[in-house]
């Protein structure tokens, strides 16, 4: 009887520890996935720094090639309990090969897009968690070339709303951004004007494992030329941990769906990592 005793004691004492191990897994795994779920809405009260790459060919009547990069931090500023600032800046930097017929190799920095949103904090509503905001957006003629950038300064309003709800075990996120640029000084003789719309409808699924399946199309629309640009992108991404660092890493296709004159055609690629720097 006492050996019985001794042996249950001792698988108890094995559950135990077990368990204990086990724990702290769970919990990571359970902040990991709501950090990638914050990931998933863009002006989400978390410090990220994306590190974005995309690859685009058959542009130009010689089927140019282009690799970007854009970095692009998003930092919030909390201003009461109930609003918060979102501030985001897409700097692009790239190499292009002949996408103006034989127009050669060209590297350097693109036009720089900042934007900054107020936004409440999220209500839930019928469909799930809402939330939304608004601001100023502006263009800075940081190209290096004209052929990487129109080098024509731009302000504009930008919007954003989505949703967030429990879909099954993981998280369902459905939303728009929208933003508009008119071109206020060129800094360059004989380019066209600026006045460009982006519409960038975005659904994701972001699982209990931290994993997130994303859909969206980048449609811009330019009014001085009358023309849609329409790529529809989709991609996988994965937050994890680099020693201490969190980080998500995505890779993506897409195809475009409506191609400007002289534009990219056919199929694109992308890759992502971005650094997350919690409170």
């Amino acid at each position: 009887m006492r050996h019985s005793t001794g042996r249950l004691h001792a698988s108890f004492g094995i559950l135990a520890l077990a368990t204990a191990s086990l724990a702290p897994q769970c919990a990571l795994a359970a902040d990991d996935a709501e950090l990638a779920k914050q990931l998933a809405n863009p002006i989400g009260s978390l410090i990220s720094v994306p590190f974005q790459f995309n690859y685009d060919q058959g542009q130009g009547p010689t089927n140019g090639q282009k690799l970007m990069m854009n970095v692009q931090p998003v930092i919030p500023f909390a201003l009461s309990e109930e609003w918060t600032l979102i501030t985001r800046t897409i700097v692009p930097v790239a190499w292009q090969n002949d996408i103006a017929g034989n127009s050669g190799t060209q590297f350097g920095l693109g036009d720089t897009l900042a934007s900054a949103w107020l936004s409440p904090k999220s209500t839930e509503t019928s469909i799930g968690a809402l939330t939304w905001g608004i601001g100023p957006s502006a263009t800075f003629a940081t190209s290096t070339d004209r052929r990487l950038g129109s080098g024509t300064w731009g302000l504009g309003p930008t919007a954003i709303a989505l949703v967030q709800n429990k879909v099954g075990s993981g998280t369902m996120t459905l939303g728009a951004l929208v933003n508009q640029q008119w071109g206020v000084a060129k800094t360059r003789s004989n380019q066209p004007d600026l006045n460009n719309t982006l519409l960038q409808p975005f659904l994701a699924y972001t699982t209990d494992t931290a994993w997130t399946y994303s859909l969206n199309t980048e449609s811009s629309y330019n009014w001085t030329s009358s023309e849609w640009a329409v790529p529809i992108n989709l991609s996988v991404s994965k937050l994890v941990s680099l020693g201490s660092q969190k980080a998500q890493i995505e890779a993506g296709v897409g195809y475009w769906a409506v191609s400007p004159t002289n534009g990219p055609t056919g199929i694109r690629g992308r890759l992502a990592v971005t650094f997350l720097f919690p409170e």
